[in-house]
């Protein structure tokens, strides 16, 4: 074997274990950067194998927009998940099968289900008519619309069944109309109660109108009689829109309290004053019962008075002849006070007209305060049927309550608290 043969071979054996090294080492380096790329750590591509560079900025620019895309995509599902965790309208999304796959909490509270999730539409929604529309919907791939009464809890739910393009289920929305049918039924009451008390005086007027009109006006004495009544009826039609007027006003928020401390006792006084001659015609007793060192009330003076006053009407108006109307005040502590320092600096003063009249019936008790509302078998006469309601939404205006206690028969208690100031 010649020298150049045997330098040959060295040479060759030398490019070949450097060859070898520098694949080990890209391959070792190499699978070092594929373990970065599925950590998602730095992606910095080491220094000797720049003829990768191109690679790992394209590989670096597609691992930066994908984690913007997701975190948006987190963000609006966040978002999402929070609208429809905090919506009154309850939301079902269900399979081509009928199968629950989502339900948010409103729907959970609306169907009473804990775990409507992998449950049929049938089993959660339970009712008949809501199911139809639902089967509607996933049969004709139509919106189906849907509106049912839930007698067990007084409840009206509607149910908008939306097919899904895209996977063939559907998007159930559930909405709780109870409250909408109730402001309905209050107004449809509103208009026919309105123009029943409307009616009366409108058809006196028109009838005492006509009398006069046919020569009852030159009569001296049919002619005063029937002006005279006139009169009375346009006062009590006045009476009416005045009293609309200022319940619209208490209702919505407009009417500003002149609050100011108030004496109890200088209140009731004040009110029994007002109604004293009222109360000697109607042959009844009228007092007040009421210490001279109860606190004062937080409150508008004018209106309290009024409310006073209105409950003393319908108590002088309800009370036979030697009976007895009382005017009482004293206090009502707040919870877990004990002391007299303690009951005068927490609480409230509850006030109190009672009467021994007719009484009124125990189904009809919760129902007085209410616009036009009249009990018509044991209260007669004259009035709008609104003072009541005035009252409740003066007192409520004050931070108190109002109620009443009655035993027909055997008379009347209204009692409303205001709190002390």
């Amino acid at each position: 074997m010649t020298v150049g043969l045997v330098v040959a071979l060295i040479v060759f054996f030398l490019l070949a274990a450097f060859f070898i090294w520098r694949y080990i080492n890209l391959r070792r380096r190499l699978d070092d950067y594929v373990r970065a790329l599925r950590q998602s750590q730095s992606l910095d591509l080491p220094t000797d194998v720049k003829d990768l560079e191109d690679l790992s900025n394209a590989i670096n620019f597609i691992a930066q927009s994908f984690n913007l895309q997701l975190s948006t995509l987190n963000s609006e599902r966040n978002r999402l998940a929070t609208v429809l965790d905090q919506i009154t309208d309850g939301v079902l999304i269900a399979d081509s099968a009928g199968q629950i796959q989502f339900a948010n909490p409103a729907a959970r509270k609306l169907f009473e289900s804990s775990n409507p999730m992998n449950r049929t539409v049938a089993e959660v929604v339970r009712h008949h008519q809501l199911v139809e529309a639902w089967r509607r919907c996933q049969q004709t791939h139509e919106l189906q619309s849907e509106s049912v009464e839930v007698p067990t809890r007084r409840q009206f739910l509607q149910l908008i069944a939306i097919p899904d393009q895209h996977a063939s289920g559907s998007l159930l929305l559930v909405q709780d109309l109870t409250r909408v049918r109730r402001l309905e039924t209050v107004r449809r009451d509103f208009i026919s109660n309105i123009s029943h008390e409307l009616r009366t005086p409108l058809a006196s007027l028109k009838a005492l109108t006509e009398t006069l009109q046919t020569g009852a006006l030159a009569d001296p004495e049919a002619g005063p009689r029937f002006l005279s009544r006139i009169s009375t009826e346009i006062d009590a039609l006045t009476q009416m829109a005045q009293e609309l007027l200022d319940l619209s006003k208490i209702e919505s928020g407009q009417v500003a309290l002149d609050l100011a401390p108030v004496s109890p006792k200088a209140l009731l006084t004040s009110a029994a004053d007002r109604m004293k001659l009222q109360a000697e015609r109607a042959g009844l007793t009228l007092r007040v019962e009421c210490s001279s060192d109860l606190p004062t009330v937080h409150a508008d003076k004018a209106r309290l008075e009024q409310v006073l006053v209105n409950l003393i009407h319908n108590a002088v108006k309800f009370t036979r002849s030697g009976g007895e109307v009382a005017l009482l005040a004293d206090i009502v502590p707040e919870r877990g006070a004990a002391d007299t320092e303690e009951r005068s600096a927490g609480g409230a003063v509850r006030f109190g007209v009672k009467d021994t009249g007719v009484g009124i019936p125990a189904d009809d008790v919760p129902r007085v305060f209410e616009r036009f509302y009249r009990v018509d078998k044991s209260r007669t006469g004259s009035g709008t049927g609104l003072g009541l309601s005035i009252a409740r939404h003066i007192v409520e205006a004050h931070g108190g309550k109002i109620w009443a206690e009655s035993e027909e028969g055997k008379g009347s208690a209204f009692f409303f608290t205001i709190p002390i100031g």
